[in-house]
């Protein structure tokens, strides 16, 4: 069994607007404070947003997504790769293509691309409005995120809301533009219309169906459910992402003061199972990427 991979994730200001803890996703000394705290508790993948708005409304192209500020996901990143060296995932999956293509040029090691519908929709505190997200796509578009993606050096993450999203990748990686192995990323709970019970059946019907070559990671939204799947998760040999954007309160309900807590529990978890945590560079070997930091 590998060593486990951990995923930290800090960006909670769409998922839960209402977390205290969370500093304006424009304080990027604060945001890659965040990441470096949680680099040192045992994380070795940062999945970080960068600085991004979400659209109001769905614009003329059917969609209803994030706006990226590329100034700040430069400087976000250069924060935390100035402090620690871990593997770097550039999320919001829900940008444009242009944007997307645009972000390479910053040299992440991976970057998100989701390979079915974006359909989410959260409002877990109903004191703040909802913040919905719509999307599709097409296969011709996530050709070209790939190409794009092997042309830059940038290895995908492949986000998969249901066994849909298996038969994009294997259709894509056919073509030759998915290296093996995959990393593909399990969603859980995610509200909207994309939506997986984040059940223990429901994970091992999605660990079953994946395409081989694949390693996969298991992101679940739901605060009450999440712990005692990533337990499974851990025990099966997958990885596991945890942080404030997918659920901000700790075993006992309560708020974590750091993303570090959060993480402190996944190591918990792997001792009492006696499964290593994995190094940035142990992690990079896992997942097929280049040792060392990418400039």
């Amino acid at each position: 069994m590998d060593k486990l991979v951990i995923t930290v994730t800090v960006d909670s200001s769409m998922s839960y607007p209402g977390n205290p803890n969370m500093p304006p996703i424009e304080d990027t000394r604060a945001v890659a404070a965040e990441y470096i705290r949680a680099i040192d508790a045992g994380a070795s993948i940062v999945h970080h947003h960068g600085v991004h708005h979400l659209e109001t409304e769905i614009q003329a192209d059917g969609r209803k997504l994030s706006k990226v500020d590329f100034d700040g996901w430069r400087d976000l990143t250069e924060r935390i790769r100035s402090e620690r060296k871990p593997v770097v995932q550039f999320g919001i999956a829900s940008a444009r293509l242009p944007e997307k293509i645009k972000l390479m040029t910053l040299a992440p090691d991976m970057m998100s691309y989701a390979f079915n519908v974006h359909d989410e929709y959260f409002r877990p505190d109903p004191d703040y409005p909802a913040n919905e997200m719509y999307a599709l796509h097409p296969r011709d578009e996530l050709e070209e995120f790939c190409r794009a993606a092997q042309a830059n050096g940038v290895k995908p993450e492949v986000e998969c809301f249901y066994t849909g999203a298996f038969w994009n990748l294997e259709f894509i990686r056919r073509k030759g533009l998915l290296d093996d192995p995959v990393w593909a990323t399990l969603f859980l709970g995610w509200e909207g219309g994309a939506w997986t019970p984040p059940t223990p059946d429901a994970l091992l019907y999605l660990v079953h169906h994946l395409p081989p070559q694949t390693n996969w990671n298991v992101s679940v939204m739901n605060p009450q459910l999440q712990w005692g799947l990533l337990a499974i998760a851990i025990a099966m040999g997958g990885h596991v992402r945890v942080g404030w954007e997918d659920n901000p309160f700790l075993p006992d309900g309560t708020y974590a003061r750091s993303n570090a807590e959060l993480v402190d529990v996944v190591t918990a978890m792997a001792r009492a199972t006696g499964r290593e945590v994995a190094s940035p560079d142990e992690a990079r070997a896992i997942i097929g990427l280049p040792v060392g930091i990418r400039v």
